[in-house]
């Protein structure tokens, strides 16, 4: 199995799990005379089993990124990057925003709003971000597709 795969798997693992709370929830209580639609501890076990298969990708997913390099870099540390880059650039947009929102005045004696930064050296700069966010995801779903997972 790919690396790839087994990070699809386990994005549908956890949409299954989400789903199965919410039917164990939905069939716990029902009224008197009533049966439930479905029985929870079916229900249980299949969450059971789909919480025993996560916990071994998980584990397996994340051995495989700390051993497998792209350049210089193992995948776990590109991870970290890319994470952080995200934090960043979110900010750097986020003030880029603000900063862009200067009042409007509609007479000449209001009060002016002015900006305190360079909004377009902070644009560049997030361009910049964006870009190099793009290439490191780019790199890491290259690995994912050519890796096989450590199981």
């Amino acid at each position: 199995m790919k690396l790839a795969e087994a990070l699809q798997e386990r994005a549908d693992i956890n949409i299954k799990l989400s789903n199965l709370s919410g039917r164990l929830t939905a069939n716990c209580v029902v009224q008197e005379g009533e049966r439930p639609a479905e029985k929870p501890a079916e229900l249980l076990n299949e969450y059971a089993e789909c919480s025993k298969r996560l916990e071994y990708l998980i584990a397996a997913i994340n051995k495989t990124n700390c051993v497998t390099k792209v350049g210089e870099s193992t995948v776990t540390e590109l991870l970290a990057k890319k994470d952080v880059l995200a934090v960043k650039l979110s900010v750097y947009r986020n003030l880029i925003t603000s900063a862009s929102q200067t009042a409007q005045r509609a007479r000449h004696t209001e009060i002016k709003i002015l900006s305190t930064v360079d909004v377009r050296e902070l644009q560049k700069t997030a361009d910049l971000m964006a870009k190099e966010l793009r290439q490191l995801d780019n790199s890491i779903q290259a690995a994912n597709w050519q890796t096989d997972l450590i199981e």
